[in-house]
Order: C-alpha cells, then sequence, then structure tokens
C-alpha cells in the first residue's frame, strides 16, 4: 500500500497591501467565509502567499497555524478583527470588507473560520 504524502496547503491573498501587512507582521490571522476547519489544522504549516487569481503568486513565508476559530461573524472580537485587517476594529467594518472581497452580499450571521498563524523564521545555527 503506497504511503500518501502531506499535503501542502496555502493561505493566499490576493492584496499587495496585505502582503505588506505580512511582511511587517501587522497581520497574523486571516478570517475566511464558511467553515474551513477540515481544510486548515492547529500546528500545519502552510505557505503564506500573494498573487491575484490564476497569475503566479508570491511566497511570502511559511507558517504554522497556531488557532482556528469557527463562529459566526458577529461573535468576531475587535481583536480577531484586528489581527485580520490592522485598519479595522468592527462588525459592521470587516462586513463591509469581505463584501468586497468575495464580491457578495456578507452578513453578520454568516459562519466564518479565523486561522491565526505564525511565521516560521529560517534559522542560521
Amino acid at each position: 500500500m503506497m504511503q500518501r504524502l502531506p499535503t501542502m496547503h496555502a493561505l493566499n491573498f490576493y492584496s499587495p497591501l496585505v502582503a505588506d501587512q505580512l511582511i511587517n507582521h501587522r497581520k497574523s490571522a486571516t478570517i475566511r467565509l464558511g467553515d474551513k476547519s477540515d481544510k486548515y489544522k492547529k500546528g500545519d504549516i502552510v505557505q503564506v502567499l500573494c498573487g491575484a487569481r490564476f497569475s503566479p503568486r508570491e511566497k511570502v513565508f511559511d507558517a504554522v497555524i497556531d488557532k482556528i476559530d469557527v463562529k459566526r461573524l458577529r461573535d468576531l472580537s475587535p481583536r480577531e478583527i484586528e489581527h485580520d485587517n490592522p485598519e479595522l476594529r468592527r462588525t459592521e467594518e470587516l462586513v463591509e470588507f469581505l463584501s468586497q472581497l468575495y464580491n457578495r452580499e456578507v452578513a453578520p450571521d454568516d459562519i466564518v473560520t479565523s486561522i491565526r498563524f505564525s511565521e516560521i523564521l529560517n534559522s542560521s545555527r
């Protein structure tokens, strides 16, 4: 029986502004629509990428997933929202941001997955 190789997952971000937030450690989470707990697990290693869909992507860094939370968007704390987008604090702001990002109406009752991650630094030891 052949052993299956582990799947490498990516967290992809489309906006160049996000790349800057990631590089400067101002962004340490992503809030995704829907329940993504079957795809991402605490302790998983992921590649953090930036680039448009169907285009070349740039690898920003490798990261480890620290925490996964699935909840209604309205139940996110201001701190959780800030980890995703340092410019936002309020649920209403996040609803508007996600509606633009996903190009569809997003509501406070929608289920979201908050994925916290930490960059893996390259050790020279």
